[in-house]
């Protein structure tokens, strides 16, 4: 007889109902909020039964076929479905492409990337922070290396135009000639502008660099055939799995198979990067997989090859455009002057705010946003703008006339804030006593907050309804 262990079968609300009811609040946030930051979305329900199942229990350090451990017949199985369905959703042929589905997310996955294509201290070229690009894609400031990609590698950022807001590939050409990276990374974490992968893979070729596409931000609309595929003009293509692609929280690494090239002898040069790529993620960088997350990578692919996601990313898009439009048509500058995307990039120092300041006053009347550089700012630490997304708000019903009304609960709050502002000094935490302690203000803020409140409890959330 095994110890009578009761702990094992209770339920976290009885056993442990002090985190069940944090559990609770923060579904009531969600629920009672409008989440606008751009990396955010609600996934659905069986994204969250299989991260919750006896998946989670196995280990299977390796690849199907080759574990390190035994009993994983089945995980192998689970695991090769996710890798075919991977390269399905993005019509990738097995021949051509394959997939890793094993990295823990985003950052570890570009890592892996790096270290597939890189030795220590090889060059790469990627989009500035504070113009939009990733840490992942290299960042630091003149007196300290920020990024572990900057650390480990020598970086050397591409910039967009501080007018236009467009990235500015005739200079990443010009400075590319020079720097001669082994890698380029065509990816964003906050631009609104479709990438341009075709003159990216001709600056690639120039200087014999490997391209690299993070398409963590894109990559269901990708997936959905609504804005161009990065995989024609590249050679590893990474991707996040939550986002617009409405999976897990984990990341995917795509990678070239076959003729690379063909060389001065005629003969073709093959590809070398599926062993180069599969023993980053393991050994080099990560332990077992987590299988619970790659049977919801597979349930997200397969979710992402329907009709309705297809029809979702096109809402993702027209909200965003919406969004976009009606933010213009109250006076707010928006960087590239549009989108073509799930985001919107607000100067807000053009109606006399600061980024953090619209962050916090939205934040206080329950719309989740981020601070953001926009083009032309120094400092990573004192934004200009705010960075709007529409994926979390599109995935729970919202179409363009409730795209209208946020519209309108955004304005109202930045008048808050600006009225704020004239009884505060220039910094912050003045700015946040006045919120909280003028009366007026302080009111109206309520008042706005309740309304938005009793808005956004008028479209579900999917996933389980207890938490």
């Amino acid at each position: 007889m095994g110890v009578d262990d009761n702990l094992l079968h209770e339920s976290v609300w009885d056993s442990d109902p002090e985190l069940y009811d944090l559990m609770k609040d923060e579904k009531k946030r969600q629920r009672r909020g409008l989440e606008m930051i751009a990396s955010e979305n609600f996934t659905s329900l069986s994204v969250l039964q299989c991260l919750s199942s006896c998946l989670h229990n196995k280990y299977s350090e390796g690849l199907p076929g080759k574990r390190y451990y035994g009993g994983n017949e089945v995980i192998d199985k689970i695991e090769i479905l996710c890798q075919q369905r991977a390269l399905k959703t993005y019509g990738l042929s097995p021949d051509e492409w394959g997939v890793n589905v094993q990295p823990y997310s985003g950052s570890p996955a570009n890592l892996a990337v790096y270290t597939a294509l890189c030795q220590p201290h090889d060059r790469i070229m990627g989009l500035d922070l504070p113009d939009g690009g990733h840490l992942t894609h290299g960042f630091m400031t003149p007196n300290k290396k920020i990024s572990a990609t900057s650390i480990f590698f020598e970086s050397f950022p591409y910039k967009v135009n501080p007018v236009t807001g467009y990235i500015d590939y005739d200079k990443l050409q010009e400075n590319a000639r020079l720097f001669k990276p082994k890698v380029i990374i065509a990816g964003v974490s906050c631009y609104s502008r479709c990438l341009d992968y075709e003159r990216f893979r001709k600056i690639a070729n120039e200087n014999g660099a490997y391209l690299f596409a993070d398409m963590a931000h894109v990559s269901g609309l990708v997936a959905a055939e609504v804005i161009p595929a990065p995989f024609k003009h590249c050679d590893v293509v990474s991707t996040t799995t939550h986002k617009t692609l409405r999976g897990p929280r984990a990341a995917v690494i795509f990678f070239r198979k076959g003729v690379r090239s063909v060389g001065k002898d005629g003969k073709p040069v093959m590809y070398d990067l599926e062993n180069r790529v599969n023993q980053a993620v393991f050994p080099a960088l990560q332990g077992g997989p987590h299988n619970n997350a790659i049977a919801a990578i597979a349930t997200a692919m397969k979710q992402a090859a329907t009709p309705q996601f297809k029809q979702y990313q096109q809402q993702v898009v027209a909200n965003a455009k919406r969004l976009c439009e009606g933010l213009q048509n109250l006076g707010y500058k928006i960087a590239t002057d549009g989108t073509e995307v799930h985001l919107v990039l607000v100067n807000v120092k053009s109606v006399g705010l600061s980024g953090a300041k619209a962050e916090f006053i939205l934040e206080e009347v329950n719309i989740a946003c981020n601070k953001n550089t926009v083009p032309g700012d120094t400092s990573a630490l004192n934004p200009s703008g705010i960075r709007l997304g529409t994926p979390a708000l599109t995935t729970r019903g919202l179409k363009e006339p409730e795209i209208d009304q946020v519209v309108m609960f955004i304005h109202s709050a930045l008048n808050l804030a600006l009225e704020a502002q004239k009884h505060s000094g220039p910094k912050l935490d003045e700015f946040k006593k006045v919120v909280h302690s003028h009366p007026e203000v302080s009111e109206s803020v309520k008042a706005l907050r309740r309304d938005i409140e009793e808005f956004a409890e008028q479209f579900p959330i999917p996933g389980y309804p207890e938490y």
